[in-house]
C-alpha cells in the first residue's frame, strides 16, 4: 500500500491562511479533524489549527532512528466490520482509511500467573470465561447482555449532547428515567450487583487501562462502552495510526479548508460574548463565523478563553468539579527482525501483579517503588500489514504503564531534552523495569534491541500543552457524566467545543464527539448530519475519490 499523496497537515504562515473562513477548528485530534470533515461534506470552508508538529492529535505517529510509533490508537474496535463507527470513518474519509482485523485473539489478561484470552466474538469470550467459571454460567451470560444493554441505551443517554443547551438541561432532568440504573453506577458497583466472585471482576475488567480508572472509580458507562467495543475484536489502521490524520484531510481541503501545523492559537476573540475569530502566538489573527474547541476542556476554559471571559462564566467552579486522568510511561522500543523472525503477534499484553486493580493502584500512585499495577505491552509493527513496505526487517513495541504528574513536579516546565541528568536517571530506572517486564514475556527480544526511549507526563505536557500530564483528558466518574458545562454549545454565542471531553475516552468517543458537535452546531439542519450517513450506506462509492495534493 502507498500512501496517500498529502501531507499530515500544512506548516503555518498568516500569509498562508484566509482572512476568514465559515469554522476554525483548534486542534486536529480525531473529534476536531471529524467535526472540520462533516461541516467541509456540508459546504463550509473550515480552518484546523494545529500548535503540533504533526496534525491528528493523540492518532498522530512518529519517526526516529528509522522506526515509526503510534502514541494513542494501539487497537480500534467495531471498525473491520459493518457498524455506525466505521460509516463514520468512511465517510469523512471518503473510504480513503482502511482497517486490519488484529488476530483473533485481541486482548490477553495476564492475572499474576494466570492468563485470559480475549477473542473475537461474544460467544467466544463467554465461551473463555465459562470454562474458566464453571460455577458463574448464568452471571456471565448476563453481564455480556448489560453491556450490550449499556450500548444500545447510549444514544439516549447522549442525545442531549446534539441539543441546544437549555434542552439539553431538560433532557438531562428525565435521563434517568430513560436509561438503566447502571449508568450512574461505577463499574464495581455494578459488577457486585452482578456477582461476589471478585476474581471474576477482575478478569471482566481486565482492560481498564483503556479508560484509565480502576473499577471503583470508574463510571461503569465508560466501562461497558469498551468492553462491547471490542466484543468483536479489534482492528488497526493500514499504514499506520497517521493515516487516519492523512485520509481525513483531503476531505477538509477539498471544499477550500486547511490544517495548519506549527498553528499555536493563543486566545479566542471575543466581542459581547460572541465569538469572532482567533489571535494565533505571533499575533495574528484569524476570523470566522464559528469557533471550535478540540483542545481539551482545561485548555479550553483555562487558555483560550479571555480572563474577562472565564471570570463572568466561573470556570474556577467548573474546574472543580472535574478531575483530570491521571499520566502515563510508554517505553517505544525498536527492534531488528520482522515480527515473524521475532514470534510477535498482534495480541495486546495486559499485566497485572494479582487481581486487586484498586488497591494495585492506589500504593502504585502513593510510591513509584511499588509493583506496576498494570503494564500493557502492544505490537504496532505487527498489526500493521502495510509496515514491512516502509520499514523492512525492523519492528516495533510500545510499553504503557500509568504514572503520577507529582513525581515529576521538580521539572514541570523544563524543555524537552534539556531536564537535566537527574531527570534523566529517574527515568532510567522506569524505561528498565518496563523493559524487563517485556523481556519476561518475549525473551528473545533482548538481544535484537536496537533503540528505546520513555516518555513520561512531561513529554505529554510538552505535546500536547497539558498541564498534568493527563492521557485520556478528564476522568469518568459517575458525575462527571451530569456536568451541564461538558456540552458542545458553550455560553459563549458561536463558540463550541468536541473532543472526548464532551463525550468519552477513546478514538471512538472522540470520534462521536465531533458528529455529535457537528449535529449541535447544525441545529434544525442536523439531519443534513445523519443523511451524510445514510447516503454512505446507500451508495458507498460516491465517497470513494482521490485524494487532493497538499
Amino acid at each position: 500500500m502507498a500512501r496517500v499523496n498529502v501531507k499530515t497537515g500544512r506548516r503555518f504562515r498568516a500569509k498562508r491562511a484566509d482572512k476568514h473562513y465559515d469554522t476554525i477548528v483548534i486542534g486536529s485530534g480525531i473529534g476536531g479533524l471529524t467535526n472540520a470533515a462533516f461541516l467541509s461534506l456540508l459546504g463550509q470552508k473550515v480552518c484546523v489549527l494545529e500548535q503540533h508538529y504533526t496534525a491528528g492529535g493523540y492518532t498522530h505517529a512518529y519517526e526516529r532512528e528509522g522506526f515509526e510509533w503510534d502514541v494513542g490508537v494501539h487497537y480500534v474496535g467495531e471498525v473491520h466490520k459493518p457498524s455506525t463507527l466505521r460509516r463514520v470513518f468512511d465517510v469523512i474519509s471518503e473510504g480513503r482509511l482502511k482497517w486490519a482485523a488484529m488476530d483473533d485473539e485481541y486482548d490477553r489478561v495476564i492475572i499474576n500467573k494466570d492468563e485470559y484470552s480475549f477473542c473475537a466474538g461474544r460467544e467466544k469470550f463467554a465461551d473463555m470465561l465459562k470454562q474458566r467459571f464453571p460455577e458463574e454460567h448464568a452471571v456471565i451470560d448476563d453481564y455480556i447482555q448489560l453491556i450490550r444493554d449499556v450500548s444500545r441505551y447510549t444514544p439516549k443517554f447522549f442525545a442531549g449532547q446534539g441539543m441546544p443547551r437549555l434542552m439539553a438541561k431538560a433532557y438531562n432532568k428525565i435521563r434517568p428515567f430513560l436509561v438503566p440504573k447502571v449508568f450512574f453506577q461505577s463499574t464495581r458497583e455494578a459488577l457486585e450487583d452482578l456477582t461476589s466472585n471478585q476474581e471474576l471482576i477482575s478478569v471482566l475488567t481486565g482492560q481498564w487501562g483503556n479508560y484509565g480508572q480502576c473499577p471503583k472509580d470508574a463510571a461503569f458507562l465508560m466501562h461497558a462502552l469498551i468492553a462491547k467495543h471490542y466484543l468483536a475484536g479489534g482492528a488497526y489502521p493500514v499504514g499506520g495510526s497517521s493515516e487516519i490524520a492523512r485520509s481525513i484531510i483531503p476531505t477538509i481541503q477539498k471544499s477550500g479548508g486547511e490544517v495548519f501545523t506549527y498553528a499555536d492559537v493563543e486566545e479566542v476573540l471575543i466581542r459581547d460574548n460572541k465569538a469572532y475569530g482567533v489571535r494565533m502566538a505571533d499575533g495574528s489573527e484569524i476570523m470566522a463565523d464559528k469557533i471550535v474547541s478540540n483542545a481539551g476542556f482545561y485548555n479550553t476554559v483555562n487558555k483560550l478563553l479571555p480572563n474577562e471571559t472565564q471570570n463572568k462564566l466561573g470556570v474556577d467552579k467548573w474546574c472543580q468539579q472535574v478531575k483530570r486522568s491521571s499520566g502515563h510511561l510508554c517505553i517505544y522500543a525498536g527492534f531488528d527482525g520482522t515480527a515473524e523472525d521475532l514470534g510477535l503477534t498482534t495480541t495486546n499484553l495486559w499485566i497485572y501483579p494479582n487481581g486487586d486493580h484498586d488497591d494495585n493502584l492506589e500504593k502504585y500512585m502513593a510510591n513509584p517503588d511499588e509493583e506496576f499495577p498494570l503494564v500493557y505491552i502492544s505490537f504496532p509493527s505487527a498489526k500493521d500489514p502495510d509496515w514491512n513496505n516502509r520499514y523492512p526487517g525492523k519492528s516495533t513495541v510500545e510499553v504503557v504503564t500509568p504514572a503520577n504528574m507529582d513525581w515529576f513536579k521538580q521539572w514541570d516546565g523544563s524543555q524537552w531534552q534539556k531536564r537535566g541528568e537527574d531527570y534523566e536517571q529517574f527515568k532510567a530506572k522506569f524505561a528498565d523495569r518496563l523493559l524487563e517486564k517485556l523481556f519476561e514475556r518475549h525473551p528473545q527480544l533482548r538481544e535484537r534491541l536496537t533503540y528505546s526511549e520513555l516518555s513520561t507526563p512531561l513529554s505529554t505536557n510538552w505535546y500536547q500543552k497539558n498541564s498534568a500530564g493527563e492521557m485520556l483528558a478528564l476522568d469518568h466518574f459517575v458525575d462527571r457524566f451530569k456536568k451541564p458545562f461538558l456540552h458542545p454549545i458553550t455560553p459563549v454565542k458561536n463558540f463550541y467545543m468536541t473532543g472526548s471531553d464532551v463525550m468519552t475516552a477513546g478514538v471512538g468517543g472522540a470520534l462521536m464527539a465531533g458528529m455529535m458537535t457537528t449535529c449541535a452546531m447544525r441545529g434544525r439542519k442536523a439531519k443534513d448530519v445523519v443523511n451524510l450517513l445514510k447516503n454512505y450506506e446507500e451508495a458507498p462509492e460516491v465517497f470513494s475519490q482521490e485524494p487532493v495534493s497538499a
